[in-house]
């Protein structure tokens, strides 16, 4: 298929959310649970990029995310762009960033961490974001982005 372009189309509102990792685009629906949206949603995989060689892209019609959402994104995608979309263009645009500390976002790994014992909201401490290194407040249990899991 020389010569061939793969086109997106277009939406009239909504976000765009760009230069996620291909290997980790299915996460980022699982994130926001969009299996079971009702508007337009746009998933593309293995996309060419010349930053990421392959790059994840989603659009999503009608929806705007909340900062806990845009902050789960960044602990699985920290090199992912945001594009807020209004009437077909491109109003505001934005790279995630991972906050410093992470509140109620992210399981503890350790099983016997009073976060899964009792239940209590996990918090954890940044030390490092790409590739993304934490620390559980409470069990001090160091974790990296393969034991991530969501709460």
């Amino acid at each position: 298929m020389k010569g061939k372009t793969f086109k997106i189309s277009a939406i009239k509102e909504g976000t765009v959310i760009d230069h996620i990792s291909a290997d980790h685009t299915f996460k980022v629906v699982d994130i926001l649970n969009l299996k079971g949206f009702d508007n337009v949603v746009t998933v593309g995989m293995n996309l060419e990029s010349k930053k990421l060689g392959k790059k994840g892209l989603i659009k999503i019609g009608g929806r705007h995310l909340t900062k806990e959402e845009v902050d789960m994104i960044a602990i699985i995608a920290p090199k992912a762009k945001i594009n807020i979309i209004k009437d077909y263009n491109v109003k505001d645009k934005f790279r995630v960033k991972i906050p410093n500390v992470i509140h109620n976002i992210i399981k503890c790994a350790n099983t016997n961490c009073v976060t899964n014992v009792y239940k209590v909201p996990t918090k954890f401490h940044v030390l490092k974001g790409d590739p993304l290194k934490i620390r559980c407040h409470y069990c001090e249990r160091l974790m990296d982005i393969e034991e991530v899991e969501m709460v």
